[in-house]
């Protein structure tokens, strides 16, 4: 019995990996550049970000990401062009999967907004470690019996339009290839990378104290076969030094969750934790840590960037 629950497991967890093949990160809101390549260098400042999520915790195995970004615009360019670069290390029971990635995008002034279009291109490496897997037969050939890895071309592509710093929309496709990624020596073992396709938009409502703010957003993803969404609450005190923020995020018949933060001195730090709705109980949610800094570029701004030489002071 035990075995059959460790081979329902494992064949559950490959189900699932592959239903839901990329993370879903309750912070999606600050981590722009990642879900839509569109993004990136939107801002005109560097922008970094890193983020881990911790799954289910207390389960054997649960999943866990790390993610980090960084994008910037090309002012020797034109302030236009933006480019990034980003790095994901996902685990989930025997599944590994990382992902490297560089995306370029152009973003054109319209209707008194910006229209921005992007691309991105990626290698996936997928690892199986078939060593740890408890079956009836070990010799059964659908099975690794050992660590088993293969390495992927991926490519994204995503659209955006952007109305000043009042509302957002964009459409993005991951892994338009469908890549079949072909793992081990011997190639008897694969993983298909479906399509998966995301709608994200948000607004703010400002309040008529300046300072303060709220923040709306969403996203819902899909592989044309099951689909998630999100929406998203914050209320945002803005000071001139510090800014702290709290909220609320909803997925239908998924999760509910709660979020903080803060940031000063281009340094952003948050924290979520969400708790499933679906039985498994409030001990076993999702921890989520987000940290950014942002800092400005336009190097042709005058006295910007200005240093002098210790000899002439």
């Amino acid at each position: 019995m035990k075995r059959l629950l460790l081979l329902a497991v494992g064949v559950l967890m490959a189900a699932g990996a592959k239903a839901q093949y990329d993370a879903a990160f309750t912070n999606y809101w600050t981590l722009q550049s990642y879900f839509n390549p569109a993004a990136s260098g939107l801002d005109g400042r560097l922008d970094i970000r890193a983020a881990l999520s911790m799954q289910m915790v207390g389960f054997e195995n649960a999943p866990q990401t790390m993610l980090a970004t960084a994008d910037m615009p090309l002012f020797f360019l034109s302030p236009r062009h933006g480019v990034g670069v980003g790095f994901m290390n996902d685990k989930i029971g025997l599944f590994s999967n990382k992902k490297l990635y560089l995306q370029y995008a152009y973003h054109q002034p319209l209707w008194g907004g910006q229209l921005s279009i992007g691309a991105r291109v990626g290698l996936l490496d997928e690892t199986f470690d078939g060593s740890k897997l408890d079956v009836i037969d070990p010799g059964d050939p659908a099975f690794a019996t050992n660590e088993v890895d293969g390495m992927g071309l991926d490519v994204d592509f995503g659209i955006r339009y952007t109305y000043k710093k009042r509302w957002y929309a964009g459409l993005s496709s991951m892994h338009l290839t469908g890549p079949t990624i072909k793992l081990g020596d011997d190639k008897m073992h694969e993983t298909k990378v479906p399509r998966l396709y995301y709608v994200t938009g948000g607004y703010t409502v400002q309040f008529k104290q300046p300072e303060y703010a709220l923040y709306t957003s969403a996203i819902v993803r899909t592989d044309l076969q099951a689909w998630r969404g999100d929406v998203t609450a914050r209320l945002a005190y803005n000071g001139p030094k510090l800014q702290l923020y709290a909220g609320l995020t909803y997925s239908p018949t998924i999760s509910v969750g709660a979020l903080i933060g803060t940031q000063f001195h281009g340094m952003q730090i948050g924290y979520s934790y969400e708790v499933y709705t679906g039985g498994i109980s409030a001990l076993h949610g999702s921890h989520e840590l987000v940290v950014g800094y942002q800092m400005d570029l336009n190097i042709f701004k005058k006295g910007k960037n200005l240093h002098k030489s210790v000899r002439v002071l």
